[in-house]
């Protein structure tokens, strides 16, 4: 998370780099992401960067995702970790059949 730097706005979250991780038994795969907040004081439930909590800062992230966006990372890091379970087949070249070896 950052802020700005002290006597420029200091206390203001402006970024949160946030990942998404996912287990499924012995297999784990993760998303990264960053959200980018133009946050000052008269913001509606601004809280002093010095008063966050990670449940504040969760919730942030989410109502910036919205619904959807949670449901597509979700969906991306359970892909990943299918693929790692049941790893999806490769082609292999073949000569062309007109072709004499």
């Amino acid at each position: 998370m950052q802020q700005w730097p002290s006597g420029t706005n200091a206390g203001y979250v402006v970024n949160v780099n946030w990942e998404l991780i996912g287990t499924d038994g012995t297999q784990t795969a993760s998303i990264q992401g960053n959200t980018q907040y133009p946050v000052t004081e008269a913001t509606p439930g601004f809280v002093p960067y010095a008063q966050l909590t990670q449940a504040t800062v969760i919730g942030w992230v989410q109502a910036s995702l919205g619904a959807t966006g949670i449901s597509n990372y979700e969906a991306n890091v359970q892909g990943q970790i299918n693929s790692i379970e049941n790893p999806p087949i490769s082609p292999v070249t073949q000569p062309l059949p007109w072709v004499q070896a």
